[in-house]
């Protein structure tokens, strides 16, 4: 045996878990074992509650991405209940205190993250920060997507009345939708949804929680939609006499 195998089978008996900050090793191996929708871990349940929020704590800051609820629960030891409790806890604790982190829920999972005040402040010291710049085509086909999903490219061009790949290409490429499966229909056509990303991004639990899209905004989306086409149509004369100056070595009269 290598001494690369040996460190991976000592890693494996300990419970080795990786992690943003490296890798961390459990102090019991975790059960061959775990019913479905619940993971237990051989070790004493975390009773009392600030400890529950102090492992929860450090749980979100280690892992440095979302983490399930009941991944949370196995950390404490505690049914889903009792972890969901004490994540509210902790949250609340968080918002009344003047720190520059907080906890955000997205869907059924938790995240530590920094406070949107103090984007100006991060970007002093980070290198090269860049945020994606969301122009209307996008966020309108983002809209789409987020209202109507799962759906497909043909569905949204349908809505808007001209060509998206652009648009939908671009958001895939900024992790705020991706391709969640495929129609069952001629040609299998991709299905698309919004991510938690997306969740993060525009601050809000999950797709639920998105404010109800009046008759005002569908007018707007339509009006919009009706410029942006006007504007390709007027477009058209000009590439076609590109082309035949382009043949021609001259634009026809």
């Amino acid at each position: 045996m290598s001494n690369q195998d040996r460190i991976e089978a000592l890693e494996a008996g300990a419970g080795v878990v990786e992690t943003r900050t490296g890798k961390l090793a459990g102090s019991e191996k975790r059960e061959s074992k775990e019913p479905e929708g619940q993971m237990e871990l051989a070790f004493p349940p975390t009773e009392d509650e600030k400890e529950q929020e102090a492992v929860i704590e450090a749980v979100l800051f280690t892992m440095g991405r979302s983490v399930e609820l009941r991944q949370l629960a196995a950390a404490i030891g505690q049914p889903e209940e009792v972890a969901r409790k004490a994540v509210e806890r902790l949250t609340k604790r968080y918002r009344s205190a003047r720190s520059g982190m907080e906890i955000t829920q997205l869907e059924d999972s938790y995240q530590m993250c920094t406070k949107a005040a103090y984007y100006e402040n991060l970007i002093r010291v980070a290198s090269a920060p860049r945020k994606q710049v969301l122009t209307e085509v996008v966020l309108e086909t983002l809209s789409i997507i987020a209202y109507k999903q799962p759906v497909t490219k043909m569905e949204i061009e349908k809505i808007r009345g001209v060509k998206s790949d652009h648009a939908v290409n671009r958001l895939v490429e900024y992790n705020l939708v991706y391709e969640v499966g495929r129609l069952d229909a001629p040609g299998r056509p991709a299905l698309f949804a919004t991510t938690e990303e997306f969740l993060r991004r525009f601050g809000v639990g999950s797709v639920q929680d998105l404010p109800d899209l009046g008759p005002e905004q569908e007018a707007e989306i339509k009006a919009e939609v009706e410029e942006e086409l006007q504007l390709k149509l007027e477009e058209l004369p000009a590439e076609a006499a590109e082309e035949t100056a382009g043949e021609d070595g001259e634009p026809e009269a």
